[in-house]
């Protein structure tokens, strides 16, 4: 068999049993002659880029070339790269498949996406990959089965610069439904309030439950918004630049 990268590094925030990376395995084995697992120990969503640099990491063995880690999904790649894999880099990072589409201004907050942007920030070209769903007990895997090993092998031969990192999303339709791949732009997404659950626990103290709410429901024209809820697969391509140009330009005179 003809493998298109000698290894590959998996990861993602939804922990190390989860369904999204099973078939993430899967689609990596088609590409790299190995495939190198550094994953969460538990679910991590939310994370965004964060490190855990106030307490220590573990890891255990889940199996040959298989890592779960007690932080971070950017604690997973830096550990990856800085020790696991130190003297052997991977030639790529995926990072997923997530249960729920990472879209507009939530890839902030997603851990997905955050360890898309490690590697980026580590100097490995990495790629983050979302399933969209509307029923939580059927996400349809069998898209991103089916299709990743394309899409994954079609961006990496688009132009793509050392400074940016990609956001892939797969729609929730049928197999046979999805439609071409689309290069995106961010848009807002439907991310539109965080809000704030107060609860008593059994010892009557108070506790707090932050909650992201997703009421959008479109997007301006050629967002991954839009255009996922069309039926495309969408490619956001990210970048760790934020100054905003217009403000910029203004407070310089």
């Amino acid at each position: 068999m003809t493998y298109r990268f000698e290894r590959i590094l998996l990861t993602n925030d939804d922990g190390i049993d989860a369904p999204g990376l099973a078939v993430l395995e899967q689609v990596a084995a088609r590409l790299a002659r190995e495939v190198w697992v550094v994953a969460p120990h538990r679910d991590q969503s939310g994370t965004s880029h964060s490190l855990s640099l106030h307490a220590p990491l573990r890891v255990s063995s889940h199996g040959e070339r298989r890592f779960a880690v007690t932080g971070t999904p950017g604690d997973c790649v830096a550990l990856a790269l800085g020790h696991l894999l130190k003297g052997a880099r991977p030639d790529l990072v995926l990072s997923g498949i997530n249960r729920g589409a990472n879209l507009g201004t939530e890839t902030v907050f997603s851990g997905t996406v955050g360890a898309a942007m490690t590697g980026l920030l580590l100097g490995v070209r990495s790629i983050a990959l979302s399933q969209a769903y509307s029923d939580r007990e059927a996400v349809p895997w069998n898209i991103g089965l089916n299709l990743a090993p394309e899409v994954i092998l079609g961006v990496l031969d688009m132009p793509w610069p050392a400074d940016a990192c990609l956001n892939v999303n797969f729609p929730d339709c049928a197999l046979e439904a999805v439609r071409p791949l689309k290069v995106t732009r961010q848009g807002v997404g439907p991310l539109n309030s965080i809000s704030v659950r107060t609860e008593v626990d059994p010892r009557h103290f108070e506790y707090y439950w932050l909650q992201l709410n997703n009421h959008r429901t479109e997007d301006e024209p050629g967002s991954e918004m839009a255009e996922l809820a069309r039926g495309h697969v969408t490619v956001t391509p990210l970048q760790f630049e934020r100054t905003h140009g217009a403000v910029e330009q203004s407070l310089s005179g």
